[in-house]
């Protein structure tokens, strides 16, 4: 198996949205015109991740604000369960901090969701608090988490399992 990286697509909506269904049931799932909505935004940035013609992993972060220095913020990662464990969320985190380009960044992570938390802590991130009842179906707690502009990403074994930004 060889997973190859580049840009996620309209094409890759509907997956999107199957894969959504998937890892976050009980946290509303994007739909597959929530990535196309996403998608058409020039202030996004979506990265695939596909084994062969199959996608297996999607994430993205969007710019804010108008003028430099600009900050940023992960919308979504999510990683086929088959393929979690391989190193595949860091990969995807690691090409959006690429595209963040040593800027602020901030997320949303389920406080339960240990794995990715790891992941996150492992590459700067910090928690700055707690957003309750974020997921409004579960009713789950999110932190919210910052890593600071021009943090280093630290390689570890911590992977992502699931995770989200919305």
């Amino acid at each position: 198996m060889t997973i190859e990286y580049g840009p996620l697509t309209v094409g890759d909506a509907d997956r999107c949205g199957e894969l959504e269904a998937i890892l976050f049931p009980g946290d509303d799932p994007w739909p597959a015109v929530a990535f196309i909505r996403e998608l058409d935004s020039a202030h996004n940035h979506y990265v695939a991740a596909r084994d062969g013609k199959l996608l297996v992993g999607y994430a993205g972060i969007s710019r804010l604000g108008r003028k430099p220095p600009f900050e940023y913020e992960v919308h979504t990662i999510g990683v086929d369960p088959a393929y979690q464990g391989q190193g595949i969320g860091r990969e995807l985190l690691d090409r959006l901090l690429t595209i963040a380009d040593g800027g602020t960044v901030f997320l949303e992570v389920r406080t339960d969701n240990e794995p990715a938390i790891g992941l996150y802590e492992s590459v700067g991130f910090v928690k700055m608090g707690v957003r309750k009842r974020y997921y409004r179906i579960s009713g789950a707690d999110a932190y919210t988490m910052r890593r600071d502009a021009h943090v280093s990403s630290v390689s570890g074994d911590a992977d992502v399992r699931s995770e989200s930004g919305s």
